[in-house]
């Protein structure tokens, strides 16, 4: 009897939920329901310098939105928990204990220092950048010693060094990678953690996932996985590595060119359905090649050969129209409810208030004063953008710095905001109020609004730094201003990281 299909989505919560993590889901999600199987919501916190609780609600509530159940997952339980790495730490240990009786791993005690320099000598050297075996033929005393000494070390995995890894994948066909490109990966971080590597194999596997629906970025890391199916002696799932999603101009979407968030589209006014039929057709399409459809359509008639590999566009205009056309099908009181669940609802209202209620002197005087939070802003020019005291390589540099500033954020709060621009001013040698004018037109519209930190908490990452990205392709650079830009950013950087934290 064939085993039932169970796929799994494994996001990291480590920003806003991202449309590409959407498109994953979308796909594990209907190839599971198709089969009458099950699709698990795994939480890959490995990194917890970067994972917040915050960021995996937005994981949660992103998904839920677009009607991406899940039968197992952290908040839903299920017999294979706990779902989140973070609390699987004794599970990996066990594992990677075996692998080292085993002979298939090893500890390595190579410094950061010794590691670049090796590295630095095969790039000069036009070789592979990877491990080269230091530490592997190191005897078990001298590893009892030097751990008991406290010394750093992680755990790293063996690799051939000869021959290829072949595999199949479902829609690539046979695919070999030689062994020689393959880095002696490490399994275990110094502190402890397990790396993705070693995590999601051990969990793949123990939670019974059949299928590995992911994307094509992930193909160079089969040999490693591969590898440890291998020395665990378990079967490996069947691979089908999906294409990536693409901006307009072939580049792998990112939110340094785009609104990547599924929170943007949502709070710009998206329809759930909407999105989920558009990014079903990034790569696959109906039988009938029909386009627009429900999620229960797609999941009746799915079939994942159907799938191609070249790299879908996501683009913004079709998906206004797919939306488009979605809206027109709704009835008055339907529309009616759906504008009231984007926008007139109590926790959006309250949200507003404080900022308004000290402002207006009528309860009409709301739609004005917020109408900029509202959707997109009315067309700006770059007279816009001319003030008295600032060039337009001033202007430049504001917005081009706060984007990169933004992009690199991990939490999204007022103060932390408010401090970044007050440092970013400083180490820039302007004047606050100056350095603030281009950030107020490009959020706003305006020179004067309601305050610009509240109204980048209401609009949230993603939409804020749309508005900031919007005004620097308005007012233009050309590839080498860009460059140069990219450069000042780093000095930028490195200037606020060294001043002294304010007493």
């Amino acid at each position: 009897m064939t085993a039932p299909v169970r796929t799994r989505i494994a996001p990291s919560p480590t920003g806003d939920p991202h449309v590409g993590t959407a498109y994953m889901a979308l796909f594990n999600w209907a190839f599971a329901r198709h089969h009458g199987g099950q699709f698990v919501l795994r939480i890959e916190d490995t990194d917890q310098a970067r994972s917040t609780a915050a960021s995996e609600e937005a994981i949660f509530d992103a998904l839920g939105w677009l009607g991406l159940d899940w039968d197992e997952g952290p908040n839903v339980g299920g017999a294979y928990g706990p779902y989140r790495q973070s609390e699987r730490k004794a599970t990996y240990a066990a594992h990677v204990e075996t692998l080292l009786q085993k002979g298939h791993a090893f500890h390595c005690f190579c410094s950061k220092e010794r590691l670049d320099a090796v590295r630095s000598e095969q790039q000069a050297n036009k070789q592979t950048t990877r491990y080269d075996g230091h530490c592997i033929s190191l005897s078990a005393d001298e590893v009892a010693t030097r751990i008991a000494a406290g010394e750093s070390h992680v755990i790293r995995m063996r690799v051939p060094e000869e021959g290829d890894c072949t595999f199949t994948d479902r829609l690539r066909g046979e695919i070999s990678i030689p062994y020689a490109q393959i880095d002696m990966q490490v399994l275990v971080k110094a502190d402890g953690m397990p790396t993705y590597h070693l995590a999601v194999v051990v969990d793949d596997h123990l939670m019974g996932i059949t299928h590995i629906l992911r994307g094509e970025e992930w193909l160079n890391s089969v040999p490693k996985h591969q590898l440890l199916y291998r020395y665990f002696d378990w079967p490996m799932p069947e691979l089908i590595h999906l294409p990536l999603l693409r901006n307009p101009d072939q580049s792998k979407l990112s939110k340094r060119k785009n609104p990547t968030s599924v929170t943007y589209y949502r709070d710009m006014g998206y329809l759930p359905e909407a999105l989920v039929n558009y990014l079903s057709l990034m790569g696959w399409s109906m039988p009938n090649e029909e386009e627009i459809f429900s999620r229960e359509e797609m999941v009746e008639a799915f079939d994942v050969d159907r799938m191609t590999t070249g790299g879908p566009i996501f683009d913004q205009t079709k998906l206004s129209w797919l939306n488009g056309q979605y809206l027109r099908r709704l009835d008055a009181p339907e529309y009616a409810q759906r504008i009231q669940d984007w926008m007139l609802n109590t926790a959006k209202l309250e949200q507003l208030i404080p900022m308004v209620q000290e402002r207006a002197e009528r309860l009409s005087d709301l739609l004005p004063l917020v109408n900029y939070l509202l959707g997109n802003l009315p067309d700006l020019s770059e007279e816009h953008f001319e003030h008295k005291s600032m060039e337009r390589a001033d202007v430049l540099k504001v917005l081009h710095h706060t984007l990169a500033a933004f992009d690199e954020m991990r939490d999204w709060q007022r103060d932390d905001l408010f401090a970044l621009c007050q440092g970013m001013a400083q180490a820039m040698e302007l004047k606050f109020r100056d350095f603030l004018f281009p950030l107020f037109i490009a959020t706003s519209g305006r020179a004067v609004s309601l305050p610009l930190f509240d109204s980048w908490m209401f609009l949230g990452a993603d939409l804020s730094r749309a508005r900031l990205r919007a005004a620097l392709e308005l007012i233009g650079a050309s590839k080498k201003e860009r460059k140069r830009l990219d450069k000042e950013y780093q000095a930028i950087k490195a200037a606020i990281d060294s001043a002294p934290a304010p007493t």
